[in-house]
């Protein structure tokens, strides 16, 4: 990040709580590209802080007191846009806000467990940087138009197809109903790039949907009853031994690898397990589609959104070694252009699409 290279990165740490705003100004600070320029309190320092500071990027706490964060979030939106990273709970609620606070603009989250913590400080801090350092070179997206209070249903069949897929519809394909498989990861502002992808799919799409979105424990199930309310095909968080269908799209629980698996002749289904290879990402997308790779063969379909890191590389090279099908978000489209950077550096992608046209690719290749 050329920023990054010619000036620390200049961090405004907002939060109610003492204890966090020492916490995350030191672990900040302790790194020579950063440099913690202020601290706020609440909603209206941080205001006053932006508007005085110019930072670089935000570290936004949710629950403060007066304006909380996700207010204090729009404002800043509104009034001058720049990266802004959630400090959320661990709880589904705090989920729940903190996927509201993703639609408004916000580039990524951080998981709220520094009180109290002592071990694995360092394992912290580290994730704590590289997403600073990758909202700082972020590309800044208008929320998407399928805020908090869209109802269910209130989004309209496409005309004229999606894309490349333009004129292409699930009857056109039906020839292999059912016969393939579509993967998909992605991590730094997958979910965004997920609500413009899936419901442009038609209700009838005639292929199973698996999906990795790095997200902790109790952030995938409000995660996919969100998408579910937004698409035409079922969407919902996966569980042990759900059976793969045309129109069904299952996210992978947080806190646990997802993997496909022939039970029986004409059946695949999910089976989860614990992070015994002590892989970085729970859940892994190089997990999921290494097994995709192993049971679909040529009929598996790969696919790589925007996203930090390179989880996916391992499992793309698969894919694509079993004569399946590859696509991968351009650059320009993408928050954060690193897993699908890795797939397009190596040579792995079939398409290079922008997000506009990743559901039309998809649909080009069922």
């Amino acid at each position: 990040m050329s920023k990054a290279m010619t000036a620390p990165i200049k961090v405004l740490v907002v939060d109610d709580s003492s204890f966090m705003r020492k916490t995350l100004s030191s672990m900040l600070g302790g790194d020579p590209r950063m440099s913690v320029v202020g601290v706020a309190r609440n909603g209206e320092e941080a205001l006053q802080k932006v508007a005085e500071l110019h930072p670089d990027v935000v570290t936004m706490d949710v629950e403060m007191p007066g304006m909380n964060g996700l207010e204090a979030l729009k404002r800043i939106m509104e009034m001058r846009p720049l990266p802004v990273i959630m400090v959320s709970s661990l709880t589904e609620e705090g989920a729940r806000e903190t996927l509201t606070a993703l639609e408004w603009g916000a580039v990524d989250y951080i998981p709220k467990q520094l009180e109290g913590v002592v071990t694995n400080v360092v394992a912290i801090q580290a994730e704590l940087i590289a997403k600073v350092v990758a909202a700082a070179g972020a590309k800044l997206r208008h929320p998407s138009p399928l805020t908090p209070g869209t109802q269910p249903g209130a989004i309209k069949q496409p005309t004229g197809g999606v894309g490349r897929g333009k004129g292409l519809t699930s009857q056109s394909i039906s020839a292999t109903r059912g016969s393939k498989l579509v993967a998909i990861g992605c991590s730094t502002g997958g979910p965004a790039a997920l609500l413009e992808v899936l419901p442009l799919l038609p209700e009838d799409f005639p292929a199973g949907i698996v999906i990795v979105q790095h997200m902790p424990k109790f952030f995938t199930k409000p995660f996919a009853e969100r998408m579910n309310q937004q698409c035409r095909i079922e969407v919902r968080e996966a569980q042990e031994a759900d059976v793969i269908r045309p129109g069904l799209a299952l996210i992978a629980p947080g806190g646990v690898h997802m993997r496909l698996v022939r039970r029986r002749a004409i059946e695949v289904e999910v089976a989860l397990a614990p992070n015994t290879e002590n892989r970085h990402y729970v859940p892994s997308a190089d997990v999921l589609m290494l097994s995709v790779a192993e049971v679909y063969s040529s009929r598996g379909i790969g696919v790589i959104l925007t996203g930090m890191g390179q989880d996916g590389l391992e499992g793309m090279r698969a894919i694509k070694g079993a004569k399946g099908r590859t696509v991968a978000q351009d650059e320009a489209s993408c928050v954060v252009y690193g897993m699908p950077k890795a797939v397009v550096e190596e040579g792995l992608a079939d398409k290079v699409a922008p997000l506009s046209h990743i559901a039309g690719e998809i649909m080009n290749m069922i």
